[in-house]
């Protein structure tokens, strides 16, 4: 089935409009330039009129990305589960003129599927991706040499006996 490349934001939000797809890193040049990488990612993008009678999407990305961590620079995958409800603004001046939680989009005629899967993505993505505990995931095996790091944890564990008063 052929996916559009754009939607008209308006259109699709009064007429209800359900677009399932999937996209490729590829597709998706802002995340592939910050060190992600995916094969793909499925999503589910819904028009709708809000419970405040104002237009807007529901987009749902689900997934797998591959990061790097930043403690060992070993691969770290990170499953995707995103949910996002985004209303139609008119305007920058308008979205920056509200004082609330609620996520606010441009509505335009050509509006990018790609790019507005890619931006929630990209919020979503942890500033410092890291594991949860790196020895495994780095490959640290019984006779792998500690980093210094984990020289000086040792020694601030230790516990000194003896008098330290300077007689």
């Amino acid at each position: 089935m052929l996916q559009p490349k754009a939607i008209d934001g308006l259109a699709f939000a009064r007429n209800a409009v359900v677009l399932e797809g999937r996209l490729g890193t590829e597709s998706l040049p802002r995340l592939a330039q910050s060190g992600c990488s995916s094969s793909v990612l499925d999503f589910v993008l819904t028009g709708e009129i809000n419970e405040r009678g104002k237009p807007g999407l529901k987009l749902a990305i689900y997934g797998i990305v591959r990061l790097q961590c930043q403690r060992c620079l070993g691969n770290l995958e990170l499953p995707l589960h995103l949910e996002a409800q985004l209303e139609f603004a008119s305007s920058e001046t308008e979205i920056t003129a509200t004082d609330d939680d609620i996520e606010r989009i441009v509505a335009g005629r050509e509006m990018s599927v790609a790019a507005l899967m890619e931006y929630e993505v990209l919020l979503a993505l942890p500033m410092v991706p890291k594991h949860e505990q790196c020895s495994s995931a780095a490959g640290l095996g019984a006779n792998a040499e500690p980093s210094a790091f984990q020289v000086l944890a040792g020694l601030r564990k230790r516990s000194f006996s003896g008098d330290f008063s300077g007689d």
